[in-house]
Formats: C-alpha cells, sequence, structure tokens
C-alpha cells in the first residue's frame, strides 16, 4: 500500500475498520506503535509515522501497543489480489509464508527457492516493498506470535519460545527484553486462562463478513469424519508436518461479529505448529479480503450477502482430489466417496472425536495407492488415475496447490493431467490458489442461474466481474442454494471430462 499521510492519519481519527492491517501507526510520544482502529485517544498529527508492515515500525524502535494489540490485525491480500507488479506479488508471496512459519524449517535461501526466485533478488525486492528486510521481517513476526502465545495462551515459556520459532528460552527472553522492554513472566500477567488440551486464539478480519454464507457453502460440502458443523461453528480435523513429523489435531472456528473476529480453538497437539495453522484458517476464511472493494465491485450481485469471502483450503492437495472426485455428481454423492476415501486412507486422531476421526490423506499416502484400489471406494477409474497423476507431481514437488503458486501455470500443469479438464483447473485455483478471478464457466449450476447456455455466452456475461470472478461464483452458488428448496440434488459441474467406467 502506498502510504498518504494525511489518508492515514484521517483513518486513525475515524477508527476506520477498512484499514486495520493496511498500515501501521507509530506515536513518537508513547513509543507505541497502533493499530488504526486503536481506541485509545487519537494522537496528534506531529506525533504520528506510518508504516506498511509491525516489522517497519519496530526497526524504528516502536513498540507494540499492548490494547489494540498490532498481532491481531488481519493480514493483507492473498498475493496477486490486487498487487499490479510482480515484485509486489512474489515479496507478498514470502511475507505469507514466513507468517505461517515456513522460517522455522528453512532460512532466507529455502524461502527464495520455495517461491523460485534467487536469494538476493528476494532480499532486494523484499526491502523495496517493505522498507526492511527478510530477517527483520522474521523476527517481528515471531516476537509478534511469542506476544500472542504468552498473553492468550497457558504454553510455559520454553514452549512459547520453541512454538514462536526461537532457538532458545534464553535468546527468547533477550529478544524480549531488548525489543519490548518486558519479562516473558510481566507479559504473562495479563494471559487468558487456557485449559492445555486447547489453545484458543482470534483472527481479525475486516468487516463485514458474510459467515453464515460461508458456513453454508462448507456445510453443503462437508465430510464425515473430516468436518462437523453445528450452531454456528465450523470444525474440522488437520494434518501438518513441519520439524520432521506430522502434527494431527482438529481446529473448530466461531464468528464474533461484534469484535470482528475469527475465534479459533486448536488442540493442544498442534501446540508446536501454531502459526502454520493459524495461516491455514486465514486461508481458509480469507481474512485478508476487502470487501468494500469487491462488494463494490460487484454491486448487486453481492447486495444478498455483503462480505462474502472466497471460501480458501487447509490443503490445496485435498481440494484437487475433491474437485475430481465431484467431476459430473451431485454434491451429495461426492461427500459419500470422499468420506470413505478419507477413512481408508487418512490418518487417524489420537483423540478422535464422534465427528472428528481422522484426517484427509496427503500426496505422499495417495500416490501408494493404485487407482484400482480407488475403484473398489467406488471412485471410477478415470478419476482414480487423475488422483494418482496429481498426487504424484505434487509429491514430487512438480506442482504446487498453495496461495504463492501462478495460476496461469498452475492451471496449464492440472489440465495436462487426464481427466481435468477447464471446471476442475478453475475450481483448484479458485479455492487452493486463493486465485480472485478464477471461474469455472462450464458449472451446470452458475450456467443455469444466470441463464446462459454457452460457455462463451457465460464468459462474455461474467466478464463484468473481472478481477473478483471467484467471488461471484460463489454468490452465484450461494443463490443457488437459497432457491432450489426441497428440489433433486443436481451435478454441481460440467467438466468437460468423461470417466472410464
Amino acid at each position: 500500500m502506498k502510504l498518504d499521510p494525511d489518508t492515514c492519519y484521517k483513518a486513525v481519527a475515524s477508527h476506520d475498520r477498512r484499514f486495520d492491517g493496511r498500515f501501521f501507526v507509530g506515536v513518537s510520544s508513547t513509543g507505541v506503535y497502533c493499530r488504526p482502529i486503536c481506541a485509545v485517544r487519537t494522537p496528534k498529527r506531529e506525533n504520528c509515522t506510518f508504516y506498511d508492515t509491525a516489522a517497519a515500525a519496530e526497526k524504528q524502535g516502536f513498540r507494540p501497543c499492548l490494547r489494540c494489540r498490532p498481532e491481531l490485525a488481519p493480514g493483507e491480500l492473498a498475493p496477486g489480489h490486487g498487487l499490479a507488479d510482480l515484485s509486489g506479488r512474489l515479496a507478498q508471496a514470502a511475507a505469507t509464508l514466513i507468517d505461517e512459519g515456513f522460517m522455522a524449517d528453512a532460512g532466507v535461501a529455502g524461502l527464495a527457492a520455495r517461491i523460485g526466485i534467487t536469494e538476493r533478488h528476494l532480499r532486494r525486492l523484499f526491502d523495496a516493498q517493505f522498507g526492511v528486510s527478510v530477517l527483520e521481517y522474521a523476527q517481528t513476526q515471531r516476537l509478534l506470535l511469542a506476544k500472542r502465545l504468552l498473553t492468550d495462551t497457558g504454553l510455559t515459556v520454553t514452549d512459547v519460545a520453541h512454538a514462536a520459532g526461537f532457538g532458545s528460552v534464553r535468546r527468547f527472553n533477550d529478544v524480549l527484553k531488548t525489543r519490548y522492554g518486558l519479562t516473558p513472566m510481566a507479559m504473562r500477567k495479563r494471559a487468558a486462562d487456557n485449559v492445555a488440551d486447547e489453545l484458543v486464539f482470534e483472527l481479525g478480519y475486516r468487516p463485514p463478513m458474510a459467515w453464515a454464507a460461508f458456513l453454508q457453502f462448507l456445510g453443503v460440502r462437508a465430510v464425515e469424519g473430516i468436518e462437523q458443523l453445528g450452531d454456528g461453528t465450523y470444525a474440522r480435523t488437520l494434518a501438518i508436518d513441519s520439524g520432521g513429523r506430522t502434527h494431527l489435531g482438529w481446529l473448530r472456528l466461531e464468528h464474533v461479529a461484534r469484535r470482528h473476529v475469527i475465534k479459533v480453538t486448536l488442540s493442544g497437539s498442534l501446540a508446536h505448529v501454531i502459526p502454520q495453522a493459524l495461516g491455514r484458517v486465514r486461508r481458509l476464511c480469507d481474512l485478508g479480503c476487502r470487501p468494500d472493494v469487491v462488494d463494490q465491485h460487484l454491486g448487486p450481485l453481492a447486495a444478498e450477502a455483503p462480505g462474502m469471502r472466497l471460501p480458501g483450503a487447509v490443503d490445496g492437495f485435498e481440494i484437487a482430489v475433491r474437485a475430481v472426485v465431484g467431476q459430473v455428481i451431485s454434491v451429495k454423492h461426492a461427500r459419500t466417496l470422499l468420506g470413505r476415501l478419507a477413512e481408508r486412507h487418512g490418518l487417524p486422531l489420537a483423540q478422535p472425536t464422534p465427528a472428528l476421526r481422522f484426517t484427509f490423506p496427503d500426496a505422499a499416502a495417495l500416490v501408494a495407492v493404485p487407482p484400482e484400489a480407488l475403484r473398489e471406494i467406488g471412485i471410477p477409474l478415470g478419476k482414480g488415475r487423475a488422483i494418482h497423476a496429481i498426487a504424484a507431481r505434487v509429491a514430487a514437488g512438480e506442482l504446487k496447490l498453495e496461495p504463492n503458486a501462478a495460476p496461469e501455470d498452475t492451471m496449464a500443469r492440472l489440465r495436462e493431467v487426464e481427466g481435468v479438464g477447464d471446471w476442475t483447473a478453475q475450481y483448484v485455483a479458485m479455492r487452493a490458489l486463493g486465485w480472485p478471478d478464477a471461474f469455472p464457466g462450464t458449472d451446470y449450476v452458475l450456467r443455469k442461474v444466470l441463464g446462459v447456455a454457452t460457455v462463451r455466452g457465460m464468459n462474455q456475461h461474467v466478464a463484468q466481474w473481472a478481477p473478483w470472478r471467484a467471488y461471484a461464483a460463489i454468490h452465484l452458488w450461494r443463490r443457488h442454494e437459497e432457491h432450489k428448496a426441497d428440489k433433486p440434488d443436481k451435478p454441481e459441474r460440467d467438466d468437460k471430462t468423461r470417466d472410464t467406467p
């Protein structure tokens, strides 16, 4: 974001939530930096300096405000959302990976390799985009995570230090004291009562948020044994690889509308992968969304459900498998097949509940399953071959199904797989990559709702909604669910692929 000081100060003075997380204000009279929505008395204009990131503010010696808590601010948009230049997209992709704990298992060289550029180029463009080095940004994110864990959980100081990515407790204590002027125990005096077997956090968003519509989308597609919805909440199982091991657990999401946050409860088994888990929640709930921009562009289409989010993914490979299995069959039938697949090939939780029993199988698991074995649980041979081919590419690192992947290149690689057509590629780009302009134009329901008979006609009709056509698709699917009432469940897609009997 290009910071105009006058615009920023007006946002601070009015506590404008549209700017929350888009910049931070350093106040020279107090030595702290705040979110634009901070409830303290508005500082004098001459005492304010504005920064793109928390790291940039801390580089200038400011400490995080203990009242508005900068670590709770909404993140920026996913890579590619409104970032016109390639350098900006790459820098944001690197920042997102750092936010999600990537640096815990890799250095700057590994980060550069992950987004496909040289280490030198990454350092240069990151500094140009954010005004801080990669390491300075990563250090700030570690400290803010540690601050959150000390305040919001009952984890020991040792566990906090390791969860935040510090090599030792002594190093953690020294950095915290130097940067924030506080010891862990002094910060812990403000800590919430958090039971040992559950970890509770809050993630902010920019209002409004169509939570009911978001839950409806997930609920229609929920897979038994993996997901559970009820009383305005969503829960699911999770598997995260980090530190040479797989961490299994569950998460539960609840909307707290009056505070504009999502309450996130994690099982205690995910204590060592908290940033990774919270990062997946941000992706799933599209918490970086700018609804003021998206809704204005979509116009009347967005009026029925303002603040609609683009439902993302906790795992991109899972979305690809869901898309392949769901080709040319009803959503209900797809859910049944996916439940069988997960029960047979997923990992069981150590402490399951009646509704959450196992995780969805990852690429490494399914690449070891021949297509013929998938046929035994009802998945046609053609779809089984497509799933196996995608799993092989993902497991080998040849195909990345995550937000920092290039959408056009990823969709082209998916279409190379026999049995994968444009609907599947677009759907994966929409949900796994978080690409806001993806649109599955061959979709049966979308064509029906819009009353368009041909793909060409569809493309012409939806051009008005670019570059937010993925959000338009979610709105149209919601409209279909609202109006179909008791009509028979129809196939949700019409990918031009045919399965081998």
